[in-house]
């Protein structure tokens, strides 16, 4: 099959050539060098076809699934397996890159649909937002807005219909991140409402109530290993050890593949993921009951899963038994007979969403059997709203025995019957040529989820039928529509292009806005009352692009001129375009947002790719806004430089404040290079990630000896050694501070990092966001002097947030606050205290 990704730069004809000869190919019987063979892969789709039990596991975010069991219950046990994510993990952090909170959770629900690729399963979300850890499920449920996300569990399950729920932790409180008790507690409640037709009937137009048999927890360990489980009634204890039939890989080591995909969050890096030839190490996982029917040795006792469990469904299940014996894989097309017959019968049953999913697996194995392959090649990979996309359809049928004739092709509403069926035959690739317009009221493509402002908890979603699905529908849905021996095959299928030059991916057809803004910079910092250029940068996305810029600024901002009009002549040009904003006389902040009109029409779209290699890319159109503060800030030295970590802007921050950044890579770290520095600071987990720099931690210790100046954002101790980060004692915990309006207490008030250049006081720790800091260390050296203490309510107040010490001439800091999260969103106190920790001893 052809991937669905693709670059629109490579020339038409080229591309029509390279798909004419993968497609002309046909599957050979051996596949592709790491390919299993493809008779076997259509075997091992239709004994999955006989089976009908389904799993749902239910829990927080992505990487809490447990991808040995999911990869056990699809690959070995033949079940429908599908993870639901209560959130999309957009308010974690970022190993691989800069991106956070919505555009971190674009792409970590493009790692789980990897993951499911993987391991076989299925991937569902809910609305609820990943605000942060969260140390209370109560408090989790209070902010998600408990009803709303217990109404997307409801609807998963109704839309699903699993036989059982399996959850990943356990709803009694404990000392754990609320957001994973939350899940398990919302799980437990919507497995005894779903069946119910009182619980949220606004849904049962659409869905009917469905009651899966039972809800079990699975207890797991730390890493995702088995834990211990404890005997009792209705305890499943259940070996998944083994090796999947078709690929000859152990479950395990398909399970650690799967996990290796959330790669944000680190895992499939530095030795995590597990080789292919793992052995088949005894793994046993147990399972304790939250409700329903009780189990005794399986997960399924008491659950037909056979065809006989679907009215008028027996027969199907003996055809379907009879094809698998009869089954040769290395003739495929010989049981397109005995597959159209099944699907006679299949056709007159009722439509309910598991014989759905079942007619969709039969019409692929089906469409396998034919070596039928279609595809849709866009002129394009980005379309404006109003303009003609133009497209080719291509299909063969590498193996037809029996008359296949392409009959007609489906554009959503919009259906075009040919007037002379094509008939296809093996060898013969047909191609036909059509084109759409994209209607003009087409909104640029964006994450359903992300199109309206949600609350700090939950996503708002308008179109509830969306609700569950892990992406967007297609822009430009196509369907080929084919007559197979008398009865009618849709092939859906979506319109895609090559994604970059030279290569074979391919990417998904967008709307874009006929321009593009972006500020030059996503905070803007004012001295109070003093005016400021802003610039916002316009990107053409079509030739003789113009119209009238504007920016919009709540009272007491101004803005001059009121408008400027722009002229881009060519497709990708680009322009400057500069305002003048005087903030207000005082300590202020705002959002200042940036629209074009063009033709008539407004857009206020920024464009924001988000593009990593084992993930497709994503294309992203939020607001255009830039953060602006207004603030009494003063910093004393010149010359920073910053050794980057995990992805963050606080180098970008420090240039904000007025300080010249230098990035430093490890080889910059000499006493000769660092001594022109006024300052030294390290990124984030920094250490964690780059395991070059603690051959290099002598030089900066030297560096701060000889006057200079080291600030240390927060590393996890994991994998490091006692002492690995600071020239005197210093032990890190895994403890954190995650309510953001903590109270903060001031325990020097008298020390430079409170006094120079900037005077901190209580005002300056108001309105920050998401959490006050994270891993704070728990025992340090007496020559460490603390600064602040903060911690959240009913919990004792951590004083290890910011430690600053003598060291010879200068002055080592080190901080768990999360300046990371704080300055990008344009925190006042946290720049006034950001530039005193780095104006130490200036």
């Amino acid at each position: 099959m052809i991937q669905r990704q693709a670059d629109t730069r490579l020339g038409p004809i080229v591309w029509l050539v390279a798909l004419a000869v993968s497609l002309l190919v046909g599957w050979p019987a051996d596949g592709p060098a790491g390919e299993p063979p493809k008779g076997l892969v259509i075997l091992h789709e239709l004994q999955g076809f006989s089976t009908l039990g389904s799993v749902l596991y239910v829990a927080a975010h992505p990487d809490d699934e447990n991808t040995h069991v999911i990869t056990y219950l699809a690959r070995g046990r033949g079940y429908r397996t599908a993870y639901l994510s209560l959130t999309r993990g957009d308010g974690g952090q970022n190993l691989l890159g800069p991106q956070l909170g919505e555009a971190l959770g674009v792409a970590r629900t493009q790692e789980l649909l990897a993951a499911r690729r993987l391991d076989g399963g299925q991937q569902f979300f809910t609305r609820a937002r990943d605000f942060g850890y969260s140390k209370d499920y109560r408090e989790t449920l209070r902010i998600w807005g408990e009803d709303a996300v217990l109404a997307d569990v409801v609807r998963v399950i109704r839309v699903f219909r699993p036989d059982v729920i399996l959850t990943r932790f356990s709803p009694a409180p404990a000392d754990t991140h609320g957001h994973h008790t939350a899940s398990a507690f919302l799980a437990v409640e919507a497995f005894r409402l779903a069946g119910d037709p009182r619980a949220f009937p606004e849904q049962l137009g659409e869905l009917a109530p469905w009651q899966p048999k039972r809800i079990l927890h699975n207890r797991g360990g730390p890493m995702g290993v088995a834990a211990p489980v404890p005997d009792g009634p209705g305890v499943v204890r259940l070996d998944v050890t083994g090796v999947d039939p078709l690929l000859g890989e152990t479950f395990a080591s398909i399970a650690s593949r799967s996990r290796g995909m959330h790669k944000t969050q680190g895992f499939g890096m530095d030795g995590m993921e597990s080789p292919r030839e793992a052995p088949a190490a005894a793994r046993t996982e147990g399972f304790l009951p939250l409700g329903g029917e009780p189990a005794t040795r399986d997960l399924f006792d008491g659950i037909d899963t056979t065809w006989s469990r679907v009215p008028g469904g027996a027969e199907i299940g003996r055809l379907t038994d009879e094809a698998i014996a009869r089954f040769s894989p290395s003739a495929p097309e010989a049981s397109v007979p005995a597959l159209l017959a099944i699907r006679r019968i299949l056709a007159r049953l009722p439509a309910e969403p598991l014989v759905n999913d079942k007619r969709r697996q039969l019409d692929w194995i089906l469409q396998a059997c034919l070596g039928l392959d279609v595809d849709t090649v866009a002129d394009r990979g980005e379309v404006v709203p109003g303009e003609t996309v133009k497209m080719r359809h291509i299909a063969s049928a590498a193996r037809v025995t029996q008359p296949v004739r392409w009959v007609a092709m489906h554009y959503g509403a919009v259906r075009r019957s040919f007037t002379k069926p094509i008939e296809l035959r093996p060898g013969r690739l047909v191609v036909r040529e059509a084109s759409q317009v994209v209607p003009r009221n087409t909104p640029p493509s964006q994450p359903y989820w992300l199109r309206r402002e949600g609350t700090e908890g939950l996503f708002q979603v308008e179109d509830a039928s969306l609700i569950g699905r892990p992406e967007n529908p297609p822009v430009l849905p196509v369907e080929y529509v084919f007559d197979v021996g008398g009865q009618t095959l849709v092939v859906p299928g979506e319109p895609t292009a090559m994604a970059d030059p030279g290569t074979t991916t391919r990417r998904r057809l967008e709307v874009i806005p006929p321009v593009s803004l972006r500020f030059i910079s996503p905070v803007e910092l004012f001295a109070p009352g003093a005016a400021h250029p802003v610039t916002v940068e316009v990107t053409a996305a079509h030739p003789r692009a113009a119209g009238v810029m504007r920016l919009e600024a709540p009272s007491g901002w101004a803005v001059a001129p009121a408008s400027r009009p722009f002229r881009l002549a060519g497709l990708g040009d680009r322009a400057r375009v500069a305002f003048t904003v005087t903030p207000p006389a005082g300590a202020a902040t705002a959002s200042l947002g940036a629209s074009v009109e063009v033709d008539g029409a407004r857009f206020h779209h920024q464009r924001i790719e988000v593009r990593y290699d084992h993930i497709p890319f994503q294309l992203l159109h939020p607001l255009a806004i830039v953060k602006t503060v207004s603030l009494d800030l003063a910093i004393r030295g010149r010359h920073v430089g910053y050794l980057p970590g995990a992805g963050d802007e606080v180098a970008h921050a420090l240039e904000l404040m007025g300080y010249t950044v230098t990035r430093l890579t490890a080889d910059d770290l000499t006493v000769e290079k660092l001594r022109a520095l006024d300052a030294v600071v390290i990124g984030i987990r920094a250490f964690n990630i780059r395991t070059e720099l603690a051959a290099r931690l002598s030089a900066l210790f030297a560096y701060v000896e000889a006057g200079g100046t080291l600030v240390a954002q927060y590393n996890l101790a994991q994998g490091l050694a006692a002492d690995w980060l600071a020239p005197f004692q210093m032990r890190i915990s895994r403890r954190r501070v995650t309510d953001e309006h903590a109270p903060v207490t001031i325990l020097a008030p008298d020390h430079l990092a409170l006094t120079t250049p900037n005077r901190i006081t209580d005002a300056d720790f108001k309105d920050w966001v998401q959490e006050r800091g994270l891993y704070f260390p728990e025992q340090w050296d007496e020559r460490f002097t603390p600064i602040l203490a903060t911690g959240d309510p009913g919990e004792d107040s951590l004083q290890g947030g910011l430690l600053i010490a003598r060291h010879g001439r200068g002055y080592f800091v080190y901080t768990s606050l999360s300046w990371f999260r704080q300055l990008p969103e344009g925190v006042p106190g946290a720049y006034r205290l950001f530039a005193n920790l780095v104006s130490l001893g200036k």
